[in-house]
């Protein structure tokens, strides 16, 4: 096969057989096709006959052209990943990164806004504007489920069974979510104060721009910074804390891991643990503080 088809199939693979997050198999591909696009550059057209020094040789490129060790090991992962499904169907003999141990760059910690700092993020927009409105459905909605952004706005209107206070995320693997009363009466006065006045004739989207269709990430990145301006908050605010802050403000309380995998919509748990570690780091740091003897 030509390396384009490839790539083709690995996508159709990762999309409707592993059913992986959009985010995560754009994340693969694009690691795969640059990958790609080196080899061309150097003589070397076809993955099947690439070496393990090929490899080696790519991942010097990557750490030359001033990559972080955090993108050298994702794009080693990504080639090992891609190799091993070729390998399992026989299409392939030999992964050539089977031999390569790229050690991981410490991962930062995940930036967690306190309690505090949510409280007045979500208290910002004035619902009695259909923009306001439409804005606190949307940060609560946020917050109660840590679904992705790319998640959110992917939402129907069908996807919210507010009857039973659930939300039905269908981006990648289907999963439900619970979602606390105050987000479920915040989403039902949007529904019918806000959406009405907002949305196109037959838009199926759950949030909608001032346009009436679908919000894009860029909009609601502009809507989150807005009000996290007016709600002072020091941190420079993204989505993705929104999400970090629910799984750890979870585990604060009580929430076992495997249940929080299950609502993140993690693979591997391991990708949960990171909140866990987050959250005895922060009370390891009040112990010191506090403690008349630390």
């Amino acid at each position: 096969m030509y390396n384009t088809e490839y790539i083709d199939d690995y996508k159709r693979y990762l999309t409707y057989e592993r059913h992986a997050p959009v985010n995560t198999v754009s994340s693969y591909i694009r690691d795969i096709t640059q990958f790609s696009n080196f080899l061309l550059a150097v003589g070397k057209g076809d993955f099947s006959g690439v070496t393990e020094d090929d490899v080696r040789s790519y991942l010097l490129r990557l750490e030359e052209n001033g990559r972080s060790p955090a993108t050298v090991s994702r794009c080693i992962a990504s080639i090992k990943a891609f190799y091993s499904r070729f390998t399992v169907e026989g299409f392939i003999s030999l992964n050539p990164a089977s031999g390569i141990s790229v050690t991981s760059a410490e991962k930062k910690p995940p930036r967690i806004l306190t309690g505090e700092d949510v409280t007045r993020l979500l208290e910002q927009p004035d619902s009695n504007d259909p923009k306001g409105c439409r804005d606190r459905a949307m940060l609560e909605t946020l917050y109660a489920t840590g679904i992705r952004v790319s998640e959110l706005i992917a939402l129907d209107q069908t996807d919210a069974n507010l009857a039973t206070g659930l939300i039905t995320c269908r981006n990648g693997k289907e999963r439900v979510i619970p979602i606390y009363a105050v987000a479920v009466g915040a989403i039902e006065h949007y529904l019918s104060f806000s959406r009405p006045k907002l949305a196109a004739p037959d838009e199926r989207a759950l949030f909608v721009n001032t346009s009436g269709h679908r919000m894009s990430r860029q909009g609601f990145w502009k809507v989150l910074k807005g009000y996290a301006s007016k709600a002072t908050i020091s941190e420079d605010i993204t989505p993705q804390m929104l999400r970090h802050s629910f799984a750890a403000h979870l585990l604060e309380n009580g929430a076992d891991l495997r249940s929080l995998q299950e609502m993140l919509g993690h693979a591997d748990i391991s990708s949960t643990q990171v909140y866990a570690r987050a959250v005895k780091r922060k009370l390891k740091d009040v112990y010191n503080k506090a403690h008349p003897r630390a």
